[in-house]
Order: structure tokens, then C-alpha cells, then sequence
């Protein structure tokens, strides 16, 4: 029994010293750096309303033209 006992202690011991090279390999606390913000894209057309003319020249309302696709 004496044996079992010190293979638990040698494992246990072994698995300290594991976890203690483990959470020396781990990146420190500090803030990562971040990417610098994005200007959102916008368009330089005037939105095309539902019931405003359509811009393909057909003659009809946006949403009986193109608006259906």
C-alpha cells in the first residue's frame, strides 16, 4: 500500500509542475491589441424610394420594375 501511495504523490506532484509550465506558457493578462475602426461604407446614390419613378428609365414605379427582383 505504501507503494500506491507514493505513485499518487509522484503523479500528483508531476501534474503540479505541468500546470505550473502550462500557466507560465499562457499570454499575460494585458489587453489585446486591437485593429483600428472601420469607416462604414456608404453610397454616394440617393435611395430609390417604392413609389418613385423607376432609375432604369422605363417609366413605371420602382416597385413594379425593378424593386421585384
Amino acid at each position: 500500500m505504501a507503494r500506491s501511495r507514493d505513485d499518487q504523490e509522484a503523479r500528483y506532484h508531476r501534474r503540479r509542475e505541468e500546470e505550473e509550465q502550462h500557466a507560465k506558457k499562457l499570454p499575460t493578462e494585458e489587453e489585446p491589441e486591437l485593429p483600428p475602426p472601420v469607416d462604414p461604407i456608404q453610397s454616394d446614390t440617393e435611395k430609390v424610394g417604392r413609389n418613385d419613378p423607376c432609375p432604369c428609365g422605363s417609366g413605371k414605379k420602382y416597385k413594379k420594375c425593378c424593386g421585384r427582383k
